[in-house]
């Protein structure tokens, strides 16, 4: 005689509202004492036991896997929504654009227990057609940080994303700088312009756009300390940028510069001119104490500074205002250093990097490091000129 399962012990049966075979069985009672059951449907009778049965593997496995239904979009918007909290604004911005312009759409509707390091490869290997390898990278990061979020919630058993390799994608925009000329015929063209004090600061000193954003006049020493031993002369302390929290880049892109005297006559203009900027303001200034500010007084946006730079050069002799950008005006700083021989490891002090082998990485196309001394040796010992001709 077939005994009857007792209550609660699951079993099989057909839901015909779904049109499907329902598995399930019950595996006890949670802390506030529910009863735990799981499930596993399926078509036929046996496609349902053998979801019960990977269910349950996973339960024992000690993983709560998620519903099946459960996707990357679900994932990556679970991330965006709670994964960045503490985040930079503009760090949340872009993580959202990223991922809302192509994850989303690319694997969105993918189930994320299906995901495999295939579908993610041929992911990326479609977007390195049009996108630059350093948006290839910031878009795996983006997946990535999203299902590694979602395995420490149990929904996915591991992250595939970890398995893939960013390609190499298109070329980005090449990086170039100001010959002495050009950058002259910028700084005459800026001239009278209200981004002149910050195009001089910058070429000049090789500050950051986002330390000269930042920069307040507690930090603009434009007389110096006369009186110390020995005198000081007129510096800006670039201590602080526009990143999360105000740090700058870096420990040692804290540094204190000194200011060209063509940089201390455009700064003692523009406090002047800032006079009248608060004036014409009126009520709605906001007083920040930054150097280089909005029409309020508030911070600038990096948009604002660019938009307004090209303005200001548009001018300029020999330049094409539309194909260059602020952060241009610190490669040719380093371009200019270079050209007039100023060694590397200075170069590097001066623009705040943690040793040269960044600076020649990062700007390894204005930096000319023309070694002359083994030439001029050999010119003398083999007798010949550097134009070809014999010394004798």
């Amino acid at each position: 005689m077939t005994t009857r399962r007792s209550r609660g012990d699951g079993g099989l049966h057909w839901d015909e509202k779904r049109q499907r075979w329902i598995a399930s069985a019950s595996l006890g009672f949670d802390p506030a004492g529910k009863r735990i059951m799981k499930r596993g449907s399926g078509k036929t009778k046996t496609e349902a036991k053998n979801k019960l049965k990977e269910v349950l593997r996973d339960h024992e496995d000690g993983l709560a896997i998620a519903p099946t239904n459960y996707t990357v979009a679900n994932a990556v918007n679970d991330w965006l929504t709670y994964g960045l909290a503490g985040r930079d604004d503009k760090t949340v911005e872009t993580c959202t654009i990223l991922c809302r312009t192509h994850v989303i759409p690319g694997l969105g509707a993918r189930k994320l227990r299906d995901l495999s390091a295939e579908d993610v490869d041929r992911w990326l290997a479609t977007k390195a057609k049009t996108l630059s390898t350093r948006t290839l990278q910031a878009l795996h990061s983006c997946l990535n940080r999203a299902v590694k979020r979602a395995m420490a919630r149990d929904k996915v058993k591991r992250n595939v994303v970890e398995l893939s390799a960013v390609p190499t994608g298109q070329a980005g925009r090449p990086s170039k700088a100001l010959t002495l000329a050009q950058a002259e015929a910028v700084l005459k063209a800026a001239e009278k312009s209200g981004m002149y004090a910050y195009i001089v600061v910058s070429l000049l000193t090789g500050a950051r756009t986002e330390e000269l954003r930042a920069l307040t006049w507690d930090h603009a020493f434009l007389k110096g300390v006369p009186n110390a031993d020995p005198p000081i002369p007129p510096h800006i302390a670039v201590w602080r940028s526009v990143r999360a929290g105000g740090d700058t880049k870096t420990r040692k892109s804290r540094r204190t510069l000194a200011l060209p005297a063509r940089c201390v006559e455009a700064l003692l203009d523009h406090w002047v001119d800032q006079g009248w900027d608060r004036l014409a303001a009126g009520d709605k200034w906001q007083e920040n104490g930054l150097v280089f500010h909005s029409a309020v007084g508030t911070e600038l946006d990096p948009s604002h500074v660019r938009r307004a730079f090209r303005t200001a050069i548009a001018k300029a002799e020999g330049i094409t205002a539309a194909d260059w950008t602020p952060r241009e005006l610190r490669h040719s700083f380093v371009s200019i250093l270079s050209d007039k021989g100023v060694p590397l490891e200075e170069i590097s002090r001066l623009v705040g990097h943690s040793s040269t082998s960044v600076t020649e990485e990062v700007y390894r196309k204005q930096i000319r490091p023309v070694i002359q001394t083994g030439a001029t040796v050999m010119d003398t010992v083999f007798g010949h000129s550097p134009e070809g001709q014999s010394l004798s």
